[in-house]
């Protein structure tokens, strides 16, 4: 005798399959628009707050595209490209550490090891703060906030730095890859955003 089996379904009415594997192609997307925004360089955080919005609202249900995409980043660049300016600024900052260490310096080995583990801390800090980002949030409040949460939950932290992870080794294997992944990084913060908050 054969069992009824009762499908889960999503509130459009597609199979909880479909559902995921919808948001998945909409990460993928999200990405590249992402990084076609980030190409003026210092505009990444307002790219990432678009991006995160964007998927945030694709989570929830409601309507929006490339359109509310351009609309939020527009707005998120406003403040945005300091911070994107300051992310910079603190590479270069590393870069020289990095540089220092390899000429040699006393101590360079635990100083380069502490600038890169600052660099990553202020990137997780970044991506956390653009995936709460809604238009009227200034980015100092939001990175302010974003800096005390990496460091009082390590373990969405940990989970952001994996998706940072995934787009180096992309990129590494095929460069184009590291465009569409960029999405699922945003996913990631959105996500573990969403995990804090329920928490």
């Amino acid at each position: 005798m054969a069992e009824a089996r009762v499908r889960a379904r999503s509130p459009r009415g597609e199979s909880v399959f479909a559902e995921r594997f919808a948001v998945f192609a909409e990460c993928l997307l999200t990405g590249v628009w992402i990084a076609v925004a980030s190409l003026a360089v210092v505009t990444y955080p307002a790219a990432f707050a678009a991006g995160s919005r964007h998927l945030r609202r694709r989570i929830a249900h409601e309507t929006g595209g490339l359109r509310e995409f351009v609309a939020d980043f527009r707005v998120a660049v406003r403040g945005g490209w300091l911070a994107g300016l300051a992310g910079w600024a603190a590479v270069a900052v590393v870069w020289v550490d990095v540089r220092a260490v390899r000429a040699g310096i006393p101590g360079g080995p635990p100083a380069g090891a502490v600038g890169v583990l600052a660099l990553i801390g202020l990137a997780v800090a970044g991506l956390r703060a653009a995936a709460v980002w809604t238009p009227g949030a200034t980015w100092r409040a939001l990175l302010a906030e974003a800096g005390r949460r990496t460091v009082l939950d390590p373990v969405g932290s940990f989970l952001i730095v994996g998706g940072l992870a995934v787009v180096a080794v992309s990129a590494w294997f095929v460069a184009p890859l590291a465009a569409p992944v960029l999405g699922a990084v945003a996913a990631a913060a959105v996500a573990v955003e969403e995990r804090r908050r329920r928490r």
